[in-house]
């Protein structure tokens, strides 16, 4: 009874098909792929592939080779392509080529730009920076009042440095 063909050749099967086909497998393993191609219907339709196959390239005749001639026209096309990448594309080709550098300049020149302006930033004295020991106020003697913009924390902490140089 054979099993149902589940589309490929079984692995250590698959090699050997060709071989018991074209008779050049040992009498051995001849007899074991027979006994294998009884129970399994995978190998047994793989074989009856490979036969039909074999079977047409019998009828088909043999091409010609493609001739001396052949590598110096292959070799005549390659240069032909070669030297037509060579030529300017047009009018506008030298107008985008300088377009992308700029564009690449640009891009390079916004990075520099944001990364002076982010280390700027982190180097500034910033409200959350100052502790509230340090704030006072201008016109109050109160130690713990709270300044209500950013320029009188500006002040104070311009007063301080003032105050202790």
């Amino acid at each position: 009874m054979k099993a149902e063909f589940h589309g490929e050749a079984c692995p250590e099967y698959e090699a050997k098909l060709e071989d018991y086909l074209g008779g050049e497998l040992s009498g051995a393993d001849a007899r074991e792929l027979g006994e294998h191609l009884k129970s399994c219907g995978a190998c047994a339709a793989a074989l009856e592939n490979a036969a039909a196959s074999v079977r047409l390239l019998r009828f088909a005749e043999a091409t010609p080779g493609p001739g001396p001639a052949f590598a110096r026209v292959v070799m005549a096309r390659i240069r032909s392509e070669q030297e037509a990448l060579r030529e300017p594309r047009g009018f506008w080709q030298p107008f985008v080529s300088l377009a992308w550098r700029f564009a690449a300049t640009a891009a390079l020149a916004l990075a520099l730009m944001i990364t002076y302006d982010v280390k700027r930033r982190d180097a500034a004295p910033t409200v959350a920076s100052v502790r509230q020991s340090e704030v006072r106020d201008l016109f109050t003697s109160e130690a713990d009042r709270v300044p209500n913009s950013r320029d009188e924390v500006l002040i104070m902490v311009a007063e301080q440095d003032h105050g202790q140089h």
